[in-house]
């Protein structure tokens, strides 16, 4: 169907007769178009500011080629339709044409099917820039979201920090303050009733003291501050604690570098979920935890005997706790790969490129837990 509004045809034509002869077909068809004839190259470039539907060329120009305005074009614009009409085309340029960028190649004396080709060019040209721009919108869309992610993420780290401030600042200070003037009533408390009641409150408050901690700990753990090693170690620790069932085994270089807050909070967050799922999920008997820096590169690896994933789980498992790690990875520049066999356990591996400023502290021997 012709379109409605004229079409906008730049025409690169040194014969006045060849270019009335190509007005003359558009015109049979029931085309409208607004046509503008050029005869160089220095015009066809100047026509180039203008916003045309399709470009239709000649082959042989006085001291240019279609080819070479063909590539002109493409460095300013890859998808505007550029048809080569010329009185001869050999094989080998049309082979060429077709492999620069060109919608399509007519023969001068052949023009029966000029007419459904620049149509079909133009509405070819308009589908791909629809594509281009809904490409360029998912794009923004995921920069916008990834931008919101890291925003929130560090909201809520924030907020954990504060949080752990204040357990350790507010209410930390007061019940240890509270747990003095218990244990002076207990002392000098009188008559023999109220013992009891002491003990059992000073045993009420040392479970709350604890409870705080522990709060403080899984909200903004201080040990974060001595570094990845460190961190990671106090977590291995504590999750020894919890889960005796498990072995654990956590390695690392001798030498030892400052791999930044962002990293060894991404890191530590790694292996804090990783963990959290094999205890879970995988019915694992050993996990091995390694860290790796090579090459500007931090790597952490986490992998257990367990069960595995099915097959199909991985595409379920991306939707909660490893998109999440994937999020992590990716806004610090990062990221996940995840390897796992039904009965063969799963192997969780983050890399991160560490910050340029980083540098060696001292030497460490490996420790593992068993």
């Amino acid at each position: 169907m012709p379109p409605e509004t004229p079409l906008r045809l730049l025409h690169v034509e040194d014969s006045e007769f060849d270019h009335a002869l190509l007005q003359a077909q558009v015109a049979a068809e029931g085309v409208p178009a607004d046509w503008h004839c050029v005869q160089s190259e220095e015009a066809f470039l100047q026509a180039l500011e203008q916003t045309w539907d399709a470009v239709i060329c000649d082959h042989h120009l006085p001291g240019s080629s279609g080819l070479r305005l063909l590539a002109l074009l493409r460095e300013r614009d890859d998808l505007l339709p550029f048809l080569l009409v010329s009185g001869q085309i050999g094989e080998e340029l049309a082979v060429e044409a077709m492999r620069c960028g060109a919608s399509d190649y007519l023969l001068k004396g052949r023009l029966a099917r000029f007419v459904p080709a620049l149509l079909q060019a133009i509405r070819a040209a308009a589908a791909q820039r629809e594509r281009a721009q809904a490409l360029r919108d998912l794009q923004r869309s995921r920069a916008q979201l990834a931008e919101l992610t890291e925003h929130l993420q560090q909201r809520i780290e924030a907020e954990r920090a504060q949080l752990s401030r204040e357990l350790h600042d507010d209410v930390g200070s007061q019940l240890t303050a509270l747990k003095f003037d218990l244990a002076w009533l207990q002392r000098h408390g009188s008559g023999a009733e109220a013992a009891p009641r002491l003990a059992q409150a000073l045993e009420l408050l040392d479970g709350a003291i604890a409870a705080s901690r522990r709060l403080m700990q899984n909200l903004r753990p201080p040990i974060l501050e001595e570094g990845v090693v460190a961190a990671l170690q106090w977590l291995v620790q504590g999750f020894e604690r919890q889960h005796a069932e498990l072995q654990l085994s956590l390695q690392y270089p001798d030498e030892r570098v400052d791999v930044g807050e962002a990293c060894c909070l991404v890191a530590y967050r790694f292996v804090q979920e990783a963990l959290s799922n094999v205890a879970k999920h995988a019915q694992a008997r050993r996990v091995r935890i390694e860290l790796q820096w090579a090459s500007g590169v931090l790597g952490v690896e986490v992998e257990d005997d367990g069960c595995g994933l099915r097959p199909g789980a991985l595409e379920q498992a991306q939707r909660f706790g490893l998109r999440g790690l994937r999020e992590r990875a990716e806004q610090a520049g990062g990221w996940v790969d995840v390897s796992s066999r039904a009965g063969r356990g799963t192997l969780l591996a983050l890399n991160l490129p560490i910050p340029t400023h980083v540098h060696a502290v001292h030497p460490l021997a490996e420790e593992a837990w068993t």
